[in-house]
């Protein structure tokens, strides 16, 4: 069977992206809904030993960042961990990378829907319940599925309005609530237990994903074998850096009171009120709105071309692989895509969904730990001079580690739901293979 990554079947891309733009694309999807909401969970936990669990969360992506770094060097094509560990490990090892993104991507669009119609809720008082909260999930994400179907250009458009709008609010509650921090609220009382810090450092990386998505465009990308481990290194400073700044001005404010029920919703919210008053908390719902938004937009343009693209190789059903005569679109597999999208939503809660998110996304980073180590035994992108990380010997196994901590406190539903996709996905790989003709798979038609 040929590799789906394999170099000769790629058509060859012009490569446009440069080291800014490609840490902005990181950061834009790394920064999304977590980041409004987990403050309070993380705290719950870890009361005023909270930003211990961001320093663990942080060092874990670094490491895994630094693997990735290289194995984007070394393999400069699109696809990002679909590739690197296609080419490593082979194209089994490769699907169930491609697989596992589309369940932890499209797990979080559910999980950034919920916190999306929290935030639109709460700026309306007296609207809240079941009801209005489903029927406003299944009106918006009806509508960019038919942005999207409608056009790829139109529905980038509708992405790229609240990149800018999302980062600001965020960097104003930091630098306008720092004079009204309270250094007693940030005693560090008891050193909390490892397994506390554990389950909380599960939950928090959840806020980290997003270099595994944008990394998907790396064919596009100038001089990849420097731009990608800079534009990383970049992205996954800004990132916590930003991060533990938000978590200490929250902390700080509100105190124990960070991690109160009525809090758990928008705990920034409620933080601003201290320090700018209703109108600062309406701003940060607001912010919440057009963050989870342009979180929402991003992933109904991405994620239905995994589908589609599964089902061109074959491996899941043909109908999937549909292009609409009139716009040249992947409409039934956006159209799939908004209808189990939906059905998360309403049925799940944020932490439940992040949770089973985090599986999946940690399974495809070790895949990544595992895939380095191997091209760095096959000498691969020798040629173009990759960017080497140090400790290169050490760095994968300890980053393995970690990752393998951390998804030791999963929650069994969430390994039933990953390990189930992952079988399914297996007989499906199976069944392809004998079905497999000596011609290879079916053309790409272009979406």
């Amino acid at each position: 069977m040929t590799s789906p990554v394999h170099p000769t079947t790629e058509p060859v891309l012009r490569r446009v992206i440069g080291v800014r733009g490609l840490a902005a694309a990181i950061f834009n999807i790394t920064v999304g809904a977590a980041i409004f909401v987990l403050p309070a969970h993380v705290a719950g936990s870890l009361g005023a030993a909270a930003p211990l669990a961001y320093l663990v969360c942080a060092v874990a992506t670094a490491l895994v960042a630094l693997c990735i770094a290289e194995a984007g060097s070394r393999v400069p094509r699109s696809g990002g961990p679909y590739a690197y560990v296609g080419t490593a490990l082979g194209p089994f090892a490769g699907y169930l990378c491609g697989v596992l993104l589309w369940l932890g991507i499209t797990l979080a669009m559910g999980a950034v829907s919920t916190v999306f119609a929290d935030a639109a809720l709460g700026l309306v008082p007296g609207l809240g319940g079941q009801v209005p909260r489903a029927v406003l999930l299944i009106a918006v994400i009806t509508s960019l599925a038919i942005v999207n179907i409608r056009g790829a250009a139109l529905g980038s458009h509708v992405s790229g309005i609240a990149t800018f709008a999302k980062i600001v609010p965020l960097v104003a509650f930091v630098a306008l609530g720092l004079s009204h921090v309270r250094a007693e609220n940030l005693a560090l009382g008891s050193f909390p237990s490892l397994s506390r810090l554990g389950e909380s450092g599960l939950l928090l990386m959840f806020a980290f994903f997003g270099m595994e998505s944008a990394l998907q465009v790396s064919g596009e990308v100038r001089d990849a074998a420097r731009a990608v481990p800079r534009a990383i290194a970049l992205a996954v400073t800004g990132v916590g850096i930003l991060y533990i700044a938000v978590h200490l001005v929250a902390q700080g404010i509100l105190g124990s009171a960070l991690a109160a029920p009525e809090t758990a919703k928008a705990p920034l919210a409620a933080a601003a009120v201290q320090f700018a008053g209703p109108t600062g908390s309406t701003l940060i719902l607001i912010a919440m709105i057009v963050s989870t938004f342009g979180f929402m937009t991003a992933t109904m343009l991405s994620t239905p071309r995994t589908l589609f693209a599964l089902a061109v190789d074959g491996y899941w059903p043909r109908p999937l692989a549909a292009v609409h005569r009139a716009y040249q679109t992947p409409h039934v597999a956006i159209a799939i895509q908004g209808v189990i999208v939906c059905a998360i939503a309403i049925t799940g809660t944020y932490v439940k969904l992040a949770i089973m998110a985090n599986v999946a996304i940690l399974l495809v980073y070790l895949a990544c730990c595992l895939a380095i180590v191997r091209l760095r035994r096959l000498d691969a992108g020798a040629a173009d001079k990759p960017f080497v990380m140090p400790g290169g010997r050490v760095v994968p196994w300890v980053a393995a580690g970690l990752i393998v901590a951390l998804l030791a406190r999963a929650t069994a539903p969430a390994w039933l739901l990953t390990g189930g996709v992952m079988v399914a996905a297996s007989l499906a790989f199976l069944a392809r293979r004998g079905s497999l003709q000596p011609s290879g798979p079916p053309p790409h038609p272009t979406p």
